[in-house]
């Protein structure tokens, strides 16, 4: 299709609570109001696709395809992903023949299938971090939502994929349980924004990132007097970032078939 602003490129964000989506220009300009639309669960690799394919259908039709999946995504193969291998969602019980399902599932390619659309399926953090960084430096992103997602980029480049959110934080508490959505809705914004300073301090010396990107849905959610002790090197971005990520990611990785 020929535009003023370059191909456009439908972006779909996939959560543990929701798939949001937008189509946007090279300029990074909405299309048509972004959509989203529950995810939906059990989830086996074939839904998924049917899903964003319905997403597809209700939007202006687009060039490409650019999708940010939960988990470790190694050039549009799924390695493991946390949430969509469970029954019911997010600290639900894992389901066994799902993680069979999804374990080295070719997402592009049954997405590229389906659609008729060039596509690129990466991390969400990374999508999100296409959007924000500023190719200066180490920039790390870390995104609050379901749980903790996490993306680094040196001077631009991505660094492979590590799951920070995996790792231990507390006896025995990962990231993504010490910060995930359900100890916010225990915890209140208060206590759990303070846990989020701890886990910043924590990480500080680890990275030793010149930038720190703060996205996902609950950024949101952090209070006053947290922002304020972050830091200059600490940025909070809008969730929105994804979406203009995917436009982004065309640029830093398309030739390489992320």
């Amino acid at each position: 299709m020929a535009h003023d602003h370059g191909p456009l490129t439908l972006t779909v964000d996939c959560g543990g609570g929701g798939l949001k989506a937008a189509v946007l220009d090279d300029a990074g300009t909405q299309h048509a109001p972004a959509t989203r639309v529950p995810t939906p669960y059990p989830l086996p690799p074939a839904l998924l696709v049917r899903t964003i394919v319905g997403i597809a259908a209700s939007l202006p039709a687009a060039d490409r395809l650019s999708v940010g999946l939960p988990g470790m995504i190694r050039r549009g193969v799924v390695v493991a992903t946390p949430h969509y291998v469970t029954v019911g969602g997010p600290r639900t019980r894992v389901d066994p023949r799902l993680v069979q399902a999804w374990d080295g599932h070719d997402l592009r390619a049954a997405l590229s299938d389906a659609t008729g659309l060039p596509t690129l399926v990466v991390n969400d953090a990374e999508l999100h971090g296409a959007g924000v960084v500023a190719g200066v430096g180490l920039e790390l992103v870390l995104t609050l939502g379901t749980g903790l997602g996490s993306a680094h980029f040196d001077g631009g480049v991505l660094a492979p994929h590590l799951e920070l959110s995996h790792a231990p934080v507390r006896r025995g508490t990962t990231y993504d349980q010490y910060l995930g959505e359900p100890e916010r809705r225990r915890l209140g914004d208060g206590l759990w924004s303070r846990r989020v300073l701890r886990a910043v301090e924590g990480l500080a010396p680890v990275f030793r990132w010149d930038r720190l990107h703060v996205g996902g849905g609950n950024a949101r959610r952090l209070t006053p007097t947290v922002l304020e002790r972050l830091g200059p090197e600490v940025v909070v971005v809008p969730n929105s970032a994804a979406l203009v990520g995917g436009v982004r990611a065309w640029q830093l990785w398309g030739s390489a078939g992320a």
